[in-house]
């Protein structure tokens, strides 16, 4: 969401940013309801001070004047009845429209459609030969029974997934990996609600604009989120921190949901798009200040090729375009980790500024050094997504024996073993 007052005064830069993204918004239609709520609050606001005005007068009338000031009051009740209700009217169709409206992209963020507009700015490894035929994910975690992709697609349909024995493990102390690097850098490690309430998803910028991609329960009111993201956005709203809080530093561990409507067809093999996963995620509040947000953004993505160059991981970075990056952020970048089967980079992590696009949604301000009250800067990125880097990770470093090669960094995870 953006200020106001921003829209109002940038409303060319707006509708630039509403086009690159490809946002369905008419902004023509949401200045004119701003304009016509300022003006109906306006007259709201004089009729109720003029109404407040008779009522101190009718103390003191005579019966004479008494009629008159009662019949000017039940009209101007009337008046403030309409009034209301046209306010009630054209608030909530400016809230729909705020909800829809993008964030400015960067400067340097790439103009175009889709990824195909994406540049490659980082290519760190180099893709592993072998000098055997090598097995894809699946292949191999069948060979080894480390996955029951059938059983698990007669209890939950098509995308759905099983690990089994050494695989349950490995996917574990990828998890412990990530939230031990995390730790050492001072960052809350967190376990989060799975299950939350519409606001959190509206706070986040889930809703409304991606609300089929989401599973909802419906009994409850409540849904399934896909990225930890969402509760730790959400933990904060209502809030003022104080600036000594700042940054707060999340590892948020959770499970994610997503529906992943609209990708039929795409990636259906293994463990490359599922509805369910296991995610940690990096997330960061600071200040209100561009200097600040651009350093958290290098720290986040830092730590995303940390772990991946702990693993050993051959991976390139891109800066996404603005048709690829989504309507709140301000900048993004994805981690493409190489997959052997596909003899190409598959997106592993997001990273992401959203400057106060999402707080002032959730409503998450800070008091700042001269007691101003302001909305913070928000940020996120993925430090450990399983299964696709799992499958990345046995693909990898798989051997003519169908075992798996294990990374140091892993291994004090896995009772110091070699080879899964």
């Amino acid at each position: 969401m953006l200020d106001r007052r921003f829209i109002r005064e940038n409303p060319d830069a707006v509708k630039d940013a509403v086009r690159v993204k490809g946002i369905s918004l008419d902004v023509d239609e949401l200045l004119e309801l701003d304009a016509r709520t300022r003006r109906l609050q306006g007259e709201l606001d004089h009729a109720q001070a003029r109404r407040n005005s008779l009522q101190k007068e009718f103390r003191g009338a005579d019966e004479a004047r008494r009629v008159e000031l009662k019949a000017e009051s039940e009209e101007l009740g009337d008046q403030l009845k309409a009034l209301r209700d046209q306010l009630g009217k054209a608030s909530g169709r400016l809230e729909e429209l705020l909800l829809l409206t993008p964030m400015i992209p960067s400067d340097d963020t790439p103009v175009g459609p889709d990824e195909s507009a994406n540049v490659v700015v980082k290519t760190h490894g180099t893709p592993p030969s072998f000098g055997f035929d090598p097995l894809d994910h699946v292949e191999l975690l069948e060979a080894r029974g480390w996955a029951d992709f059938a059983r698990a697609r007669k209890v939950a349909g098509e995308r759905a997934y099983a690990l089994t024995g050494q695989a349950v493990l490995l996917e574990r102390a990828m998890h412990a990996y990530a939230l031990a690097v995390l730790h050492e850098k001072d960052f809350t490690l967190i376990s989060v609600p799975t299950l939350v309430r519409e606001d959190a998803l509206t706070g986040t910028g889930q809703f409304p604009a991606h609300r089929e991609e989401t599973y909802a329960v419906t009994a409850d009111d409540l849904y399934l989120a896909g990225t930890a993201e969402v509760a730790l956005v959400g933990f904060h709203s209502g809030e003022i921190l104080d600036a000594k809080q700042l940054p707060v530093r999340y590892a948020g561990i959770s499970p994610c949901f997503r529906r992943e409507a609209g990708s039929a067809g795409r990636d259906v093999r293994g463990l490359l798009r599922v509805h369910q996963f296991e995610k940690v995620e990096q997330f960061v509040i600071c200040a209100a200040d561009d200097e600040e947000s651009d350093y958290w953004h290098s720290q986040l993505l830092g730590t995303a090729e940390e772990l991946l160059q702990g693993l050993g991981l051959a991976y390139r970075v891109v800066q996404c375009s603005t048709g690829d990056m989504g309507a709140g952020k301000y900048r993004m970048n994805d981690i493409d980790t190489w997959m052997p089967s596909l003899g190409t980079y598959r997106e592993t992590h997001s990273c992401s500024s959203l400057h106060d696009w999402q707080a002032r949604r959730a409503n998450v301000r800070y008091r700042d050094a001269e007691g101003t009250v302001r909305f913070a800067y928000t940020l996120n990125n993925t430090a450990i997504a399983t299964p696709r880097l799992l499958a990345a990770l046995i693909e990898n470093f798989q051997d003519e024996n169908h075992r798996v090669r294990l990374p140091a960094v892993l291994r004090p995870y896995l009772g110091g073993a070699e080879l899964l």
